[in-house]
């Protein structure tokens, strides 16, 4: 139940905020990806008690929902969208690459 109150709550915030530029679709459902992966690469995942193994299993599992396939994405669109200005400025906002970078 934690779980998923966890992940409708970020989806709710990201799709809030998506749903209120004028992005297209694509680019909207980037950034609520690459959002979520930059947000679980972003969470501690250390230890060894039984709570913090499960926290760590999560945050691997969201790994692998959120980030693949995103540096590869990211590309496609800053290529499509390069004389759209505001597009360009939300995808500036990523780094080019993160996969392949080391994961808990």
């Amino acid at each position: 139940m934690r779980r998923f109150l966890i992940i409708l709550g970020f989806a709710l915030a990201t799709s809030a905020h998506a749903s209120n530029s004028p992005l297209p679709p694509e680019v909207a459902a980037f950034i609520q990806d690459r959002d979520a992966c930059d947000h679980f690469r972003g969470e501690p995942y250390e230890g060894n008690s039984p709570g913090q193994n499960e926290r760590r299993g999560f945050i691997l599992e969201s790994l692998k929902i959120h980030c693949p396939g995103t540096d590869r994405r990211l590309a496609a669109l800053r290529k499509r969208y390069k004389h759209n200005a505001e597009v360009m400025r939300r995808l500036n906002n990523y780094e080019k690459q993160i996969e392949g970078k080391t994961v808990p």
